[in-house]
This record gives structure tokens, C-alpha cells and sequence, in this order.
């Protein structure tokens, strides 16, 4: 991982991000739970997001909308097991590349974590459909973390 192989273990396991999501944001699985937090690790993240009719768009395709969440959640979830149970680390801005079209499957976001200072968080998100190695996005964020008291 270039740029970040210094960093030392997440603060925080899979475990521990899960129940923290569960906790915080149970609005993610509103309408049936459909994200699942897969893995954590140093300035990294997998979540998968299942397929379900109403992440599709005309088409038959998984929709824009969807896709975004799922980058956001996984590099959120990625900053979260790397500095610990903060909620109000918050999302500054997200940068989508549609590359293809992914049909009407699940889907695999990889989130890196690019930069982790005291103040910001930098990361990209690699999404496949579920089983393919072909990419359909890739995204780029950044999430501003509030001083710790």
C-alpha cells in the first residue's frame, strides 16, 4: 500500500466497527439490511452491498446512488477501525468515475485510506460487481475528523 505501509494496527476491529455502525447508523439498513462490513485493516476497509431490486435503476442496472453509498460507508468504516468510534468524522467531498456498467448484481467496495492526519482523511474506493475483477467505479473522498476533546 503506497504511502501508508507505516501505519500501525487499526484501533479498532471488524467487530467493533460493525457494532458501531449498528449503534450509530441503523438507518444503513432501513428498508432490510443489504451492506455488510467484510474486513478492516491498516488504512483499509471491504464492504460488500448485496443485490436488491431497489438498488437498480432502468436498465437493470445498479444505480449511481447505490454505488455511492456503498464507497462512503466502506471508506468511512476504513477511517473508523484506524482512529477509533468517531461519529462526527464527516464526508467533505466524493468524487465518482463510472467505468461500466455492473448489471443487477452485489457489489465489492475496497477502500485504501491515502492520507490519515489529525484533521482529514483522504481514501479512494475500488468497486466490482460481486465475483468479477473488472472495475465499475472507482471514488475518491475526503472526511473532515473533528479535534478529540
Amino acid at each position: 500500500m503506497t504511502g501508508m505501509t507505516d501505519l500501525a494496527p487499526s484501533v479498532m476491529t471488524l467487530a467493533e466497527v460493525v457494532a458501531f455502525l449498528e449503534r450509530e447508523f441503523p438507518q444503513i439498513h432501513h428498508g432490510g439490511r443489504s451492506y455488510h462490513l467484510e474486513a478492516v485493516g491498516p488504512a483499509s476497509a471491504r464492504m460488500r452491498m448485496d443485490h436488491h431490486e431497489r438498488h437498480l435503476r432502468p436498465g437493470g442496472t445498479v444505480s449511481g446512488p447505490a454505488m455511492m453509498a456503498l464507497a462512503d460507508l466502506a471508506l468511512y468504516a476504513a477511517i473508523l477501525a484506524n482512529i477509533g468510534p468517531v461519529a462526527l468524522a464527516v464526508t467533505t467531498n466524493l468524487s465518482f468515475n463510472f467505468l461500466r456498467r455492473p448489471g443487477a448484481t452485489g457489489l465489492v467496495g475496497e477502500a485504501r485510506l491515502l492520507k490519515l492526519g489529525r484533521r482529514l482523511a483522504v481514501g479512494e474506493v475500488l468497486i466490482t460487481a460481486a465475483g468479477a475483477e473488472d472495475l465499475v467505479c472507482h471514488a475518491t473522498g475526503t472526511y473532515s475528523i473533528p479535534p478529540r476533546r
